[in-house]
């Protein structure tokens, strides 16, 4: 008690149960370090603009972007208060970890459901070893053309700035709209905008209240069978360009990617936290990415390996049917498709190599190699230290709208 009554004089159990109570309410699982985090952002002293502020100067060249709104008491504006309305931000370790992960980004948009409401959006990307790396956020009112727009912008600006990148969404009309506003940033030859096939499967459903349709979205089996049940069907699919959401015609950029399921699961990597306050929904995020960047770069050393290279070109012969395969090692290129979608080598390549004794390792894409995923988790997150030792804070006082 005495701890607590220094960090405020009037922080009692009762307090803190009246705080708590819609959390558990909404969330029974919810982690105590998730109640923890909240209460420490409702009661103490710190703001979003205070803390930002000190992440930026312990972690320099990690990003923020701010929009406030001014504040109006009887068509006045007040003085040195704002309302927050949007916020980005993007921890430099994150930032340094997708030079190394597969040119491709995965956003997508959550609800939080707090006192303050609004949506989560984030932008995801892959190691080579199939993990998931979070690489960005925007807290903002909702997913709206101009909060899409606020985020994607900044994405670009600060993240993803190589081009050739692919970027995969649900068919949203707000994300669409954000894209078109680009100037040509998240455009080819940029980048590539591509719909996660399973939105599109639910957006035919919907279009047509058809559901033994749903299933024949998969374009290379079952197009033909979708246009014998109607010209209707195929014209839709075409009008939205094979390029957005057939494997076959994307060109490469999906990396064998079709859905955006690995967005999806910041829902469980955030759980607990999306019903807390900006402040410490961001601290929540910076302490959890910590936690896994720590884990990952100890993974990635215990795991390094080396290789090396082989020029040469085959054919392989299925035994079951005779179909003949041509693999150019050279080119990572083989007639089955794997190889050069995936930037893994194939069935057919590994025949290869064990009947050349090769090894087969040299032909994994560099994304892959452990030399790779090293790089995407060495930055490291500082300490923020005690606040009492942070520059202070001379901004304008930031309020919930």
């Amino acid at each position: 008690m005495g701890t607590i009554s220094q960090d405020h004089a009037k922080l009692d159990s009762d307090t803190i149960a009246d705080a708590i109570r819609s959390l558990i309410e909404a969330d029974p699982s919810i982690k105590v370090k998730s109640i923890i985090t909240e209460v420490q952002g409702r009661f103490n002293y710190t703001t979003l603009p205070v803390w930002l502020k000190v992440m930026t100067v312990k972690m320099p060249r990690s990003r923020v972007q701010i929009k406030m709104l001014p504040v109006y008491r009887e068509s006045e504006e007040v003085q040195g208060v704002r309302v927050l309305h949007r916020v980005f931000w993007s921890f430099y370790s994150c930032i340094v970890a997708f030079r190394h992960c597969k040119p491709l980004v995965h956003v997508d948009g959550t609800h939080l459901y707090g006192k303050y409401k609004g949506a989560l959006l984030v932008a995801v990307a892959q190691d080579e070893n199939q993990n998931i790396v979070l690489i960005t956020f925007a807290r903002v009112e909702g997913e709206t053309a101009d909060a899409w727009e606020f985020f994607l912008t900044n994405l670009r600006r600060y993240v993803v700035t190589i081009d050739g990148v692919g970027i995969i969404s649900n068919r949203h009309t707000s994300i669409d709209a954000a894209i078109a506003r680009s100037n040509g940033a998240w455009s080819p030859p940029r980048a590539w905008h591509m719909y996660c096939i399973r939105h599109i499967g639910s957006n035919l459903l919907r279009r047509f209240k058809a559901p033994y349709l749903h299933k024949l979205v998969e374009y290379n089996k079952n197009y033909q069978r979708l246009k014998e049940r109607g010209e209707a069907y195929t014209q839709w699919c075409d009008e939205i360009g094979v390029e957005r959401w057939v494997l076959a015609f994307d060109g490469g950029h999906r990396w064998g990617h079709m859905t955006t399921n690995l967005v999806e699961c910041i829902n469980s990597v955030l759980k607990g936290a999306r019903n807390l306050p900006v402040t410490a929904l961001v601290r929540s995020t910076f302490y959890r990415l910590n936690e896994l960047f720590t884990r990952k770069s100890t993974e990635a050393h215990e795991r390094l390996r080396n290789g090396f290279t082989c020029n040469e070109m085959f054919e392989v012969r299925k035994m079951q049917d005779g179909t003949i395969y041509t693999v150019n090692l050279a080119q990572r290129h083989c007639d089955c498709g794997h190889f050069q979608v995936e930037r893994l080598p194939c069935r057919h390549m590994l025949a290869c190599c064990a009947n050349q004794r090769l090894n087969w390792q040299v032909y994994v894409h560099d994304v892959y190699k452990m030399s790779e995923i090293r790089k995407v988790y060495r930055g490291e997150f500082v300490p923020m230290g005690d606040p009492s030792t942070w520059d202070r804070y001379e901004g304008a006082k930031v309020i919930a709208n």
